[in-house]
């Protein structure tokens, strides 16, 4: 049996869908069914049942299921055992980050850290979910959420604090009337997709649903919506550099996030990876301390 045929059958299982597992694999639909059909034949079993909604496990497919990854494991601890055995700064590591971090702290840094490693190329993931590192999606994350699972090492390098903000025009238009300054005032938050972020939990906490006039799937859009004057939203005191922002509710009634560089403990060893570790804390503890 050859190994990468379990890839594409934990692709398909993972995702239920032809299309997102040829997305994940990066190659074609038709590729990943020939794949899926070729390992059906060599184990002489049916794995999944095709319905419009997608890819289902049968009872044979979910043994497999529990197989596969056992070995998947397997083949991911050789490959960071690997990993870690390599001395030079060299090669690729993938980074996983959220969008405001990559793009207000770790970009604006990477000319110079390029002229000092040329020989290692970043691959940056930014998203609001979880990476497995475990898996490869990730050699190493920046978290805003301490991980409470897996085999990692964590280093904390500070603590992030949000505040809710608006734009001056706007408080100037709704000024606030009582002793509540959300009271009566229009809220951005994040799309439902996304409620389970500390933000969206605290707007739910605090004010009523009517007063939700926007949600998006990014912090950019929000911020870039305060600033238009859209209403108010949560955001991190290091992001508020605009003019036009005001702050309508400190950090110490709002919320505090520890900020964490979190590494696979199998390559904390590799000197590639290590390197983008020490460049990582250079550059984001000095914000959050």
């Amino acid at each position: 049996m050859d190994w990468n045929d379990l890839k594409f059958f934990l692709a398909v299982a993972r995702t239920g869908s032809l299309t997102r597992a040829s997305a994940s694999l990066r190659t074609s639909q038709s590729t990943v069914a020939r794949r899926i059909a070729e390992l059906e034949d060599s184990l002489r079993a049916r794995l999944f049942e095709r319905h419009q909604s997608g890819y289902l496990l049968t009872d044979e497919g979910e043994e497999i299921l529990r197989r596969a990854e056992a070995v998947e494991e397997g083949m991911l601890a050789v490959e960071r055992g690997a990993a870690a055995l390599d001395a030079n700064v060299s090669g690729t590591v993938r980074l996983a980050t959220s969008e405001n971090l990559a793009c207000d702290l770790v970009i604006p840094a990477l000319p110079a850290f390029m002229r000092r490693h040329p020989n290692l190329r970043l691959e940056i993931v930014t998203t609001t979910s979880t990476v497995e590192l475990g898996r490869r999606e990730a050699d190493l994350a920046l978290r805003v959420i301490r991980p409470n699972s897996g085999n990692v090492k964590m280093r904390s390098l500070g603590s992030m604090s949000y505040s809710v903000y608006a734009s001056r025009d706007y408080l100037e238009r709704y000024p606030q009337t009582g002793s509540d300054p959300l009271a009566g005032r229009a809220v951005i938050t994040w799309d439902e997709a996304r409620g389970h972020l500390p933000a969206a939990q605290w707007w739910a906490k605090n004010v009523a649903p009517e007063q939700v006039v926007l949600a998006t799937s990014s912090l950019p859009t929000q911020i870039a919506a305060v600033c238009a004057g859209v209403g108010l939203a949560i955001v991190p005191d290091f992001l508020a550099t605009a003019p036009e922002l005001v702050r309508v509710v400190p950090a110490e009634r709002v919320f505090s996030n520890g900020v964490w560089l979190v590494t696979h403990a199998d390559l904390s060893a590799s000197a590639r990876v290590r390197a983008v570790s020490a460049f990582l804390a250079e550059i984001v503890a000095p914000t959050f301390r």
